[in-house]
């Protein structure tokens, strides 16, 4: 199993280097990054114009990027991101959520954060989320990528995604604030204990990696198509 970390890039090759380690996936990676600048990522199913506050976006410099995987818009900003390509996976897609974010438990739990997985795709500390996940199979390979949030904006958030009505902003940023959380942890701490939770689950070293040629090349190229018009609309 090996460890790739990227470091903060912008969305559209955030993607791109997923999809890259996707399509040339050997033996397992989890990867670790950031966004620079924040980010909205769209699931593939979604309407852009339904979601995404795009004038606000523009005006506050935040990128907009659709996802390969499924689920709902999220916002990047203060958070460590991770992606997990691999061979080797639980046909049942309730299992393979299981069975990953376990690793990230058990690593948080190392730096006193004791969460839990709340199905399908969730995990939770003290009753509220912090952590949302997705996935994609293709060709016989699972990628699973989420977000696992150090601090939370809520009214940043919410600015950028659409709602319902002006007179609903007030009680959603309420209700979010009760259901959504941060760990309060820095970027690399967490990091470190991911990286360490999956080697006590899988019972592996992590090996340190760079992306090669082939990979770079293949991410560069997805990143065209993540930042045009004709896939940001796609739907």
């Amino acid at each position: 199993m090996r460890l790739l970390k990227t470091g903060c890039e912008n969305a559209f090759l955030n993607m791109g280097i997923d999809e890259a380690l996707m399509k040339t996936c050997e033996e397992p990676v989890l990867r670790l990054y950031g966004w620079k600048p924040p980010a909205v990522s769209i699931g593939y199913f979604q309407g852009l114009e339904e979601e995404v506050d795009l004038a606000v976006a523009s005006r506050e410099g935040v990128d907009v990027v659709r996802r390969i995987t499924g689920g709902g818009a999220v916002f990047h900003d203060a958070e460590l991101t991770y992606s997990f390509v691999t061979r080797d996976f639980e046909d049942n897609i309730l299992d393979s959520y299981k069975e990953i974010c376990g690793a990230i438990l058990l690593g948080l739990k190392n730096i006193g954060v004791e969460g839990s997985f709340a199905p399908l795709n969730d995990l939770v500390v003290g009753g509220k989320k912090f952590s949302g996940n997705a996935q994609t199979r293709k060709g016989g390979v699972l990628l699973q990528h989420g977000t696992i949030l150090l601090r939370v904006d809520v009214e940043k958030m919410l600015s950028l995604v659409k709602v319902p009505s002006e007179k609903m902003r007030d009680k959603l940023i309420q209700s979010v604030k009760e259901r959504v959380t941060g760990i309060g942890k820095t970027f690399d701490e967490t990091a470190s204990a991911v990286a360490e939770g999956f080697e006590e689950h899988y019972g592996v070293n992590l090996e340190r990696m760079e992306l090669g040629e082939e990979q770079f090349a293949l991410a560069e190229e997805a990143s065209k198509r993540y930042a045009s018009d004709e896939w940001l609309r796609l739907r």
